[in-house]
């Protein structure tokens, strides 16, 4: 039976925390982030006996349009990287997908949007180490029947790649690539070093992302959001709850590149990147992710997830460089679900995703004017 989570913040993290695929999308903190911009989130567990555990939970983030007449009650229905269940239970999964397909249409929505961390496969396809699973597929075919559509508007990475933390750091620098282990040490030899950050360095590390954004060609969003994000999360380490901390690398005691590295639930995710032109030949980033995996490793992490990976796999992808770089660490490539759509409105949902591209190519275009400002 699917009811809404009445506990605290600490009680849900550690409820979505034992579940499978528990992600810090999912987590408490990030629905409040998402709650200061307009989404309404909304808690749902789905129980098994009276005594027993939740069998799976989600965070369901509404949105109201904006539109007057008939349209003032219709919504949009988002549950990033959830539900979170055991996907291979045919049963469970059918309970979970029924409860939400109803969800949707009681409240009025266009659509839901889902895009759990379910399987497709590891490696690259194509290559020798690519292997698939039918779990993946079979829930696939199960959307489709359902009348879910492979969204057109992936707000995430569907692939990405996740470095194993369980060896010893000297094993993990040996799985890396050479030229990785080589720029690593580079970097060292060149006076690179890191710092973490405090929270007098948030107004620093955003507008090294504003630079990143212009150079590598992607939107990011206003100063103030992600320092509510960096906010939610910034605070001394608390086991289950989700947290994070950012660091710093320096020539000479100059900013040349940070990230912001967030842990939940036993993974540590790489969520923010930044960097300057300046110092680039003294290879900051690679020591600045060395330094990330061995914090990550020594708060407990079994896992360093990357943070995306083309959609496909392939040289003329605007990822491609990127992806080489996370590759050299020694990661392997996963490949999940990505974003589906349940059209509980199908004749809205048409329109809507006839319009939402062109809009959304608009909001780029006036974001990264912004943020062109924001540089000067």
């Amino acid at each position: 039976m699917m009811q809404t989570f009445r506990g605290s913040a600490a009680e849900w993290d550690a409820l979505i925390a034992r579940l499978p695929g528990a992600h810090l999308l999912q987590t408490w903190e990030w629905a409040q982030v998402k709650a200061k911009y307009g989404w309404q989130p909304m808690p749902l567990v789905w129980s098994g006996q009276p005594s027993s555990p939740p069998l799976a939970a989600a965070m369901v983030l509404k949105r109201v349009i904006p539109a007057g007449g008939f349209a003032k009650k219709m919504c949009l229905l988002y549950t990033p990287k959830g539900p979170l269940l055991d996907w291979s239970d045919a049963a469970l999964r059918g309970r979970v997908l029924d409860d939400l397909q109803a969800l949707a249409k009681r409240a009025g929505a266009i659509f839901l949007k889902a895009d759990p961390d379910v399987l497709l496969g590891t490696g690259v396809p194509g290559r020798a180490e690519a292997v698939e699973t039918e779990t993946g597929s079979r829930v696939q075919a199960d959307l489709a029947r359902r009348g879910w559509l492979f969204s057109q508007d992936q707000i995430q990475f569907r692939n990405t790649v996740l470095l194993d933390l369980a060896p010893s750091e000297a094993e993990i620098l040996a799985r890396m690539k050479q030229k990785t282990r080589y720029n690593l040490r580079l970097a060292e030899k060149k006076g690179v070093r890191v710092r973490p950050a405090t929270p007098q360095d948030l107004p620093l590390l955003y507008k090294m992302y504003a630079e990143t954004s212009l150079r590598d060609g992607f939107v990011i969003r206003e100063e103030a959001y992600y320092r509510a994000v960096w906010e939610a999360f910034l605070r001394p380490p608390a086991d289950p709850q989700p947290w994070a901390e950012a660091l710093i690398a320096e020539v000479e005691g100059q900013p040349v590149a940070g990230l912001f590295l967030f842990y939940f639930a036993g993974r540590a995710y790489y969520l923010y990147g930044m960097s300057r032109e300046i110092h680039r030949e003294k290879m900051p980033n690679y020591l600045l992710q060395w330094e990330a995996i061995r914090r990550a490793k020594a708060h407990g992490c079994a896992v360093y997830d990357l943070w995306g990976a083309p959609d496909e796999f392939d040289e003329r992808d605007s990822m491609w460089g990127v992806f080489r770089f996370k590759e050299g660490l020694g990661g392997q490539v996963t490949r999940t679900l990505g974003a589906w759509d349940y059209p509980a409105s199908p004749l809205l949902y048409r329109m809507y995703t006839q319009v939402i591209p062109r809009l959304l190519d608009v909001m780029r275009w006036r974001g990264q004017r912004k943020t062109r400002q924001i540089i000067a």
